[in-house]
């Protein structure tokens, strides 16, 4: 139970590499996996855990392996945030940017297709923010995967 298979600085270097291929492959998947997860979208993370857990631990069944893999795991997510906060250009590689889904009552189709959005989710969000398409000043797509509608001013009135 206490006794390790693997050396220590292989269980930190395979939990880093499991890190940062998942952190990439999360990233190319689009903002809509990270924002709101439907029950398939959390199926596919409960898979993924599955599958990642074996290649962070090797044949390491031990409790210091899986604590070492745990504490690792947790200093690069800590690094991974410390770095975002100080350094915009790591900001927007890894967190990424807002989108412009629609401007002035217009919906950008090819945009909101792109980015994988539903018009359901669009819907959804117009609901939300308690506008119809056509009041729309501004929709945005964040960066964490939400959907944020701003209305269109009334003519001459600030609100």
């Amino acid at each position: 139970m206490l006794e390790m298979d693997l050396d220590i600085w292989e269980l930190v270097a395979r939990a880093a590499i499991v890190y940062v291929v998942l952190l990439l492959l999360m990233r190319m998947s689009g903002k809509r996996t990270v924002g709101q997860f439907t029950p398939f979208d959390l199926l596919v993370v409960m898979l993924l855990s599955e599958a990642a857990g074996p290649s962070m631990v090797g044949k390491d069944q031990s409790l210091w392996g899986g604590l070492i893999v745990c504490v690792v795991l947790l200093v690069i997510n800590g690094l991974v945030a410390l770095t975002t906060t100080h350094f915009r250009a790591a900001e927007q590689i890894l967190e990424g940017e807002a989108v412009l889904l629609g401007r002035d009552g217009i919906l950008f189709e090819s945009v909101r297709k792109r980015h994988r959005v539903s018009n359901n989710e669009v819907d959804a969000a117009l609901r939300a923010s308690d506008c119809k398409l056509d009041a729309m000043e501004t929709m945005f797509l964040e960066a964490d995967g939400q959907i944020t509608v701003q209305k269109a001013h009334a003519s001459g009135v600030d609100k």
